[in-house]
């Protein structure tokens, strides 16, 4: 048997300037977790960290609509957010902020090697500054042409349509996102990563990166290592983690950027979890291990800051650009694994607008529908590798159909017969022909399954584990063990049949956990079992010396009996009747929730 893993999942940071929306945990937030989920059942250990993303000026604007300090609304919207996640079961072994004191030492940390290693260096530019508040733009928050072809509405930062880094100046007719005002161009000094000299590592990284990673994720990147320029690390704004340099730490207008320290987060979020663990140096046995993997979960607009910045700070830090350099008390730390991007999801053909009210966000999805059914949608029909249109219909049908109809029968049926009949598990008779092939084809499927999964190929993946449900479906409907009602020979094929079906329903439920966790619990406790197979992530209030108190995501889950393997159900295990596992909707929906978005509410 193959020595357990340690496998990094990173989940991008979500933004603290407001609640999230389905389209967001399409990109970062499902995806991850069905992924560690299936690498704890297949007996991995696995590090899940992420948290809100604090700073910047877009933070400051919220904050002015909303009449609160920026502190103020990030406590806000960590508390909503972290609430969501936990409510889609969101399994993070820390779901942090990057608000806290240790965020603030370890990115002033990876600052000062970078700096030290010839990486960071000092240039004047030209800032975008809003006339009308004196505030330094984002690049991000400034739209237009594109210099090199002509794309309208590229960004700041880069163009989407061609890919090529930018900066706000280069833009043909800029405008601020925020008001429309054409921003104030004005001579500011600033530190840059010299991205340039890691050219060389970055571009023989990814090219080792060939079979594994997305060929769109992969792609894009690769066009990106061709025209990196340096790239400002610090900005004109007062609220951020304070530059650490003589003459810089103690100003009041200079903070690092939030691209910079929102990406360190995965690393301050690991050393924060091991120091909360009880063992402060546990986290180095996933970011120092030659062997560890870490796998970075996102939607493709966070792409570039994943696949070169982050690695290129990583590379720097380490002392392998080409300035070489010596790694910093935090030591040589590992890049990537993958980068697992997906794309956009849009909402009845429509793009996400949170302004334009095209959007549901998480927390009234699931005032008014169950965790799994959201859950199931994203994985069997999200935009894992192109953008994907979110419509109401098609998660009337898909939940009543496949989720009601085809899996939420199949559990219902087998255990209401067996509980009806025997009142527990039945003991089974010789197996027939029939009752071996199915229940081969289960036990079959953790193999393919979990590969897919392994590579987060999870549309594939849950698309194949359904197909063990439609084939124990079949099984039951052809087998017809209610019908066997007479003669002790009929009740002992009843049993076998009764038997197997219920082997298949464990089965199916253990293919179904990293998916759908809060219906595979139910599950689990309808077979009679009593302990967490699936198990919840739950929020904590923590301490820090020197800051507020502050609540994190957290969950026990080494504790959990899911295992990714078949495992023989107890005959004798006492049975009750069930109730069902899924809500079947009513068509009703689709009007009311296409009138909710036409009414913006």
């Amino acid at each position: 048997m193959a020595s357990p893993r340690h496998i990094l999942t990173a989940v991008a940071w979500p933004y603290a300037s407001g609640p999230r929306h389905i389209g967001h945990v399409a990109g970062f937030g499902v995806p991850s977790d069905v992924f560690s989920r299936y690498q704890r059942m297949a007996g991995n250990n696995v590090l899940m960290v992420s948290g809100t993303d604090e700073h910047g000026t877009p933070i400051l604007v919220a904050a002015d609509k909303e009449g609160l300090t920026p502190k103020g609304l990030a406590d806000r919207y960590n508390k909503v957010i972290t609430e969501d996640l936990r409510g889609l079961g969101l399994t993070y072994d820390l779901f942090t902020r990057t608000s806290t004191r240790n965020h603030y030492a370890i990115a002033q940390e990876i600052f000062r090697g970078l700096h030290r290693n010839g990486y960071v260096v000092p240039k004047t530019m030209m800032g975008a500054v809003s006339p009308s508040t004196g505030r330094t733009l984002p690049d991000r928050y400034i739209e237009g042409t594109c210099p090199i072809c002509g794309y309208d509405g590229a960004r700041g930062d880069q163009c989407d349509n061609c890919g090529n880094q930018l900066d706000p100046a280069d833009l043909i007719n800029p405008v601020s996102k925020i008001n429309g005002e054409t921003p104030r161009f004005v001579e500011e000094e600033h530190y840059f990563l010299d991205l340039p000299a890691f050219a060389n590592a970055l571009g023989s990284w990814l090219q080792s990166k060939g079979g594994d990673w997305r060929p769109n994720v992969l792609k894009f990147s690769l066009n990106l290592v061709d025209d990196l320029r340096p790239r400002a690390i610090t900005r004109d704004i007062d609220w951020g983690v304070p530059v650490p340099l003589e003459g810089w730490q103690d100003r009041n207008d200079k903070r690092l950027y939030v691209w910079f320290d929102a990406v360190i987060g995965y690393l301050s979020a690991s050393v924060e979890w091991a120091r909360r663990s009880g063992d402060p140096d546990a986290w180095k046995a996933w970011w120092h291990n030659p062997d560890a993997e870490a796998y970075y979960f996102m939607g493709k607009d966070n792409v570039v800051f994943h696949s070169v910045i982050w690695p290129a700070l990583l590379l720097g830090y380490s002392g392998r650009g080409d300035k070489g350099g010596t790694p910093g008390e935090l030591g040589a730390l590992n890049l990537p694994s993958e980068v697992v991007s997906s794309e956009y999801l849009t909402m009845e053909g429509k793009k996400f607008s949170s302004s334009r009210s095209v959007v549901i966000f998480v927390k009234d999805f699931l005032a008014r529908y169950d965790a799994d059914a959201l859950r199931y949608y994203l994985a069997v029909a999200g935009p894992e590798t192109s953008d994907t249109n979110f419509t109401w219909d098609e998660f009337l049908r898909r939940n009543n159909d496949e989720l009601v109809a085809g899996w939420g029968n199949l559990v219902n049926r087998s255990i209401s017969m067996a509980a009806k009949n025997f009142g527990e598990i039945p003991q089974p008779g010789e197996l027939l022909d029939v009752d071996r092939e199915v229940l081969a084809t289960a036990k079959a499927a953790f193999g393919p399954v979990g590969e897919l999964l392994n590579r987060s190929r999870q549309k594939a993946a849950i698309t194949e584990a359904m197909t063990v449900v439609a084939a124990a479906n079949k099984y039951l409907s052809d087998t017809a063990p209610w019908k066997l009602k007479e003669g002790e020979e009929n009740r002992a094929r009843q049993a076998t049949i009764l038997h197997t079906a219920l082997q298949l329903v464990d089965d199916c439920k253990a293919l179904l956990t990293p998916f759908l966790p809060h219906s595979s619990q139910k599950v689990h406790e309808l077979l009679g079992n009593s302990d967490v197979w699936a198990p919840t992530p739950r929020i904590d209030e923590v301490s820090e010396e020197g800051n507020d108190d502050y609540a994190v995501l957290r969950g026990d889950y080494a504790s959990a009996s899911a295992v990714w393997a078949s495992r023989p159900i107890a005959a004798g295990t006492k049975l009750e009747p069930p109730k069902p596992i899924f809500t079947k909707l009513d068509a009703s929906i689709v009007e009311e929730e296409l009138a909710r978005l036409e009414a913006g509410d």
